[in-house]
């Protein structure tokens, strides 16, 4: 058991060290906007901290969400959007993006979907990897671009944000601590 904690940690470790944004940006060359590369960089790392400070037992415990849905719901439901805006700002960068309407309620229910069963380790390791994808397309765009700018604003930090008061307070009530109970720090 203490080498699957172990093989899991350095498992999310590497995954981590691989979403990491690497931003680099000639001085020359408009690129991302700087504050909002850091203010979803904050957001993010807050609600890694707050999931990470549940004990294990209560991550894929239903309550966080009145529909049933539990924290690493949350985390699916997120890197699912992640993923999505990778794939818009792939589009945007092809010169393919075309600003459609979208079904946002069929498309969190197909994510729930798709995903519910799925562990939290594979969920926590498909949302680190779909926002490194995230960053990685926005960084190689050729120039700014505002629709891109409002992808990684509404799948990152606005999208973080709308989770966050909740997700605190399903912490408090399920008694996260500031290390995941049942590990080392």
């Amino acid at each position: 058991m203490a080498s699957e904690d172990t093989t899991t940690q350095s498992t999310i470790a590497r995954a981590y060290a691989l979403a990491a944004p690497v931003i680099l940006v000639p001085v020359s060359q408009p690129g991302p906007d700087r504050e909002l590369i850091a203010e979803e960089d904050r957001l993010w790392s807050e609600l890694h901290e707050l999931v990470d400070s549940l004990p294990k037992d209560k991550v894929a415990e239903p309550g966080y969400f009145d529909e049933g849905w539990s924290a690493k719901d949350l985390i699916a439901h997120i890197g699912s959007w992640l993923a999505e805006a990778g794939v818009v700002l792939e589009r945007i960068r092809s010169n393919t993006y075309r600003p459609d309407e979208i079904d946002i309620d069929a498309m969190n229910q197909a994510f729930y979907d798709s995903m519910h069963d799925v562990g939290f380790r594979d969920v926590r390791a498909q949302a680190i990897i779909a926002r490194n994808r995230m960053m990685r397309a926005w960084i190689s765009l050729p120039e700014s671009s505002t629709e891109a700018d409002r992808w990684i604003s509404k799948a990152g930090p606005e999208h973080y944000g709308e989770h966050l008061p909740r997700l605190r307070e399903w912490v408090q009530q399920v008694g996260g601590s500031s290390t995941r109970k049942g590990e080392g720090s």
